[in-house]
């Protein structure tokens, strides 16, 4: 891809809508920029690794994961195309990544060195309250997650994951972008027990599902 296009790709990003096409040229020109490449189930970052940039996901996708003593893993979030990562930790004061982070698919990422990014903040004040938009909205979609890796059962797992959805999706009808094997590391379960649940709320007439979409039959059984 060549620099024109990678500054294309980050002008359609909203955290960098605010800056102009010389600003984006000169973010590009900066050697705390790197544009890194990564193959298929490479590791990108390991636990406990120091986070001193900002990635801006732009091809593929990005992988969070968390592995246990007994090698289980749960994978806590998928970062697609647009997404970011790091922007709150590079500046904390425990800058470690508490996961490893993986390319579920072959990933281009664009990498912002603190420096850079401080720069930024301090010349353009829309692209400062944009950053800490993102911060705040990994926040609470972090919240989200430990919420849901401390339901107990898989059926709470499940009505979980379709109420955050259904409000998202403002529809019954929800459309998946994960695979049932997917959802089923994000639990943190096997594949072939998300499976019994779904059949069992199926014949309960709570919902249908096939490969793409789960229906909610009865609305009753989501959160508040």
């Amino acid at each position: 891809m060549s620099k024109e296009k990678y500054i294309d790709a980050l002008a359609s990003i909203s955290l960098f809508k605010s800056l102009t096409r010389e600003e984006l040229a000169w973010i590009f020109n900066s050697s705390q920029l790197q544009i890194k490449n990564y193959n298929k189930n490479e590791v990108i970052y390991f636990q406990n690794e120091i986070c001193n940039s900002m990635d801006v996901v732009l091809t593929g996708q990005v992988s969070v994961q968390k592995i246990d003593e007994n090698g289980k893993i749960l994978e806590i979030s998928v970062l697609l195309p647009s997404e970011i990562m790091g922007a709150s930790l590079m500046f904390s004061s425990k800058n470690r990544y508490p996961m490893t982070v993986i390319a579920k698919k072959s990933v281009v990422l664009l990498s912002i060195k603190k420096d850079l990014l401080l720069a930024l903040c301090q010349e353009n004040a829309s692209f400062l309250t944009g950053l800490i938009e993102v911060i705040a909205d990994k926040t609470v979609t972090l919240t989200d997650k430990i919420h849901l890796i401390s339901l107990k059962t898989i059926r709470e797992c499940i009505i979980s994951f379709l109420t955050y959805e259904y409000h998202i999706q403002k529809s019954t009808i929800i459309k998946l972008n994960l695979t049932k094997k997917e959802m089923a590391e994000r639990f943190g379960v096997q594949r072939p027990s998300l499976s019994r649940e779904l059949n069992k709320m199926r014949k309960e007439g709570l919902l249908e599902y096939d490969a793409k979409t789960i229906t909610i039959k009865d609305l009753d059984i989501l959160e508040c």
